[in-house]
């Protein structure tokens, strides 16, 4: 089977709206998707059909005190509005196709961190529920910034990326065997660590996460090396940005967000012929 890895990012993740915004208007299709953070609050827009989506709430309302910002922070404890970005945005006000979202044969898949644990849990999101919003708003959770998220079985899930960031690995091992990893850091990038006494600081309530956030570096540079080997051997094709992307992790600069979707585009259009070939190969 083949899949679709998209890695996390924040607004990165416009960029990678961009390249599946591509990829969908020309009619790839793949078997499976999985994504992280904002790949998967992204990426599920695949399942659904609706390129330009992604690009179009968020210029519409990132300056909106109900959607994100340091208003929602300081009355809600989250960064971004859970009520309003998770449940009202996608069922009342930029409406999320969930019939042809549920309808369409691509399994979806998203990546959560368990807070008592640090380990990476993997949800099937097959419906659209208030139970599932609830585990696509988990994924992207950042610690610190956000609240822990209670799912439908009793466990606080936060941000996938903290334990999982680029779950190549993972698809992989359910039979995805050859996938189109999507990343928002350039190629050559490589992550340094975090000062661990503030990790232990800001987490102290979380030990599991402080511990996952100090060794993250490690784990994520793993999965670079993972990646590469995995695209040298034929099995994946690898998108990501030329140069670093002139973006916030938090941005409400409307040109800024036009921009890095733009790039993105750019590096679907340019890749699109090589994702044609590879899939064709499968």
């Amino acid at each position: 089977m083949n899949g679709l890895v998209l890695e996390g990012g924040a607004m990165r993740g416009l960029f990678t709206a961009g390249v599946i915004d591509v990829l969908m208007t020309a009619g790839v299709r793949f078997d499976g998707l999985i994504g992280v953070s904002a790949g998967s609050s992204f990426g599920c827009n695949y399942k659904s059909h609706q390129p330009g989506r992604v690009l179009r709430y968020n210029l519409k309302y990132c300056k909106d005190p109900r959607y994100m910002g340091l208003r929602s922070l300081l009355s809600t404890g989250n960064l971004v509005g859970a009520e309003f970005a998770y449940h009202t945005l996608p069922l009342e006000l930029d409406v999320f196709d969930i019939a042809t979202f549920e309808s369409d044969p691509m399994a979806f898949y998203l990546v959560c961190t368990d807070v008592l644990t640090g380990e990476p849990v993997y949800y099937r999101m097959d419906r659209v529920t208030s139970d599932s919003l609830e585990w696509l708003r988990a994924s992207a959770s950042m610690p610190v910034v956000t609240r822990p998220v209670r799912v439908d079985d009793g466990r606080l899930m936060l941000d996938g990326g903290i334990s999982d960031s680029i779950p190549l690995e993972y698809f992989r091992s359910i039979g995805y065997d050859r996938n189109v990893v999507v990343m928002t850091q350039p190629h050559g990038y490589r992550k340094k660590p975090a000062p661990r006494w503030l990790w232990r600081m800001l987490m102290r309530r979380y030990p599991a996460i402080a511990e996952a956030m100090v060794h993250r570096h490690e784990m994520y540079n793993s999965q670079l090396d993972y990646v590469a080997d995995q695209a040298m051997r034929g099995n994946a094709l690898v998108i990501a940005p030329d140069m670093t992307l002139p973006i916030g992790r938090v941005e409400t600069d409307r040109h800024k967000m036009r921009r890095v979707y733009e790039m993105g585009c750019e590096a679907g259009r340019r890749a699109l012929p090589s994702v044609q070939e590879f899939l064709s190969n499968d």
